[in-house]
């Protein structure tokens, strides 16, 4: 499998450097007004004008956000009924992977253990090895209020049982709690409950007059994956671009 260096923040960092000063960091949205002549976008330290505004936040924060006029009501409900999965990540480091000298793939599955999905995320093998993986859906639950060392203990008992005991001897470990993360709310996607994509799903990536849908969860295509999410700026680009014209 091909991984990015650096990780994923790597590619955010190279594509907002064109922006510069126009990427605003820790300054959330409050509200967005619309009028005949645009909208108006206001944050905890300033207030925005512009012809047309993308929205790209995870469905479930979207009611953080004040509308005017508000949105409708099915494009509401839609982001009210589409809460954030459970998932809690894990990095573990050794000094080598010795998954791979006993002949196995470092990937695993489990209906059972705690940390229920595991896959090889080494670097080049002379510079050590390491395991990712997640706390996934009812597992990620029961351990959202655990403390760090509970979590660790979790994760370290679940690969001894999937690789055995040099599992439990790792040289580093870190994990990210994305059910605390007040910005996220959850991982991976919004989840769409039964019956909500057949009754409210046509107002998933329908403008609200001058406001338009990106976000993964409204990608045609790799929903809820970072191909999804590129695709759906895309698409809101050109939307843009067209009302525009």
């Amino acid at each position: 499998a091909e991984v990015v260096a650096g990780g994923m923040p790597g590619v955010v960092e190279w594509l907002s450097q064109p922006l510069g000063q126009w990427v605003r960091l820790n300054e959330p949205v409050r509200a967005i007004e619309q009028t005949e002549d645009g909208v108006r976008v206001t944050t905890d330290q300033a207030h925005y004008s512009g012809a047309r505004v993308v929205i790209s936040v995870p469905p479930a924060l979207l009611a953080r956000i004040e509308f005017s006029p508000a949105l409708p009501v099915a494009r509401a409900r839609l982001a009210e009924q589409s809460p954030m999965g459970s998932v809690i990540k894990a990095v573990i480091a050794y000094d080598k992977p010795f998954w791979r000298h006993a002949g196995l793939s470092g990937e695993a599955v489990s209906h059972g253990l705690a940390f229920n999905t595991v896959l090889d995320a080494s670097w080049p093998e002379e510079e050590g090895g390491a395991l990712v993986g997640f706390f996934d859906g009812q597992a990620a639950l029961d351990y959202a209020d655990a403390d760090a060392a509970t979590r660790r203990r979790a994760v370290l008992d679940s690969l001894v049982e999937y690789f055995g005991p040099q599992a439990g001897q790792p040289l580093d470990y870190v994990d990210y709690n994305w059910l605390a993360d007040d910005w996220a709310r959850g991982c991976y996607t919004g989840v769409m409950p039964p019956g909500v994509l057949t009754t409210l799903g046509p107002g998933l990536r329908q403008p609200c007059g001058r406001i338009h849908w990106a976000g993964t969860e409204t990608a045609r295509e790799w929903t809820g994956y970072i191909e999804g999410a590129i695709e759906s700026g895309e698409r809101a680009a050109e939307e843009v671009s067209r009302a525009l014209a």
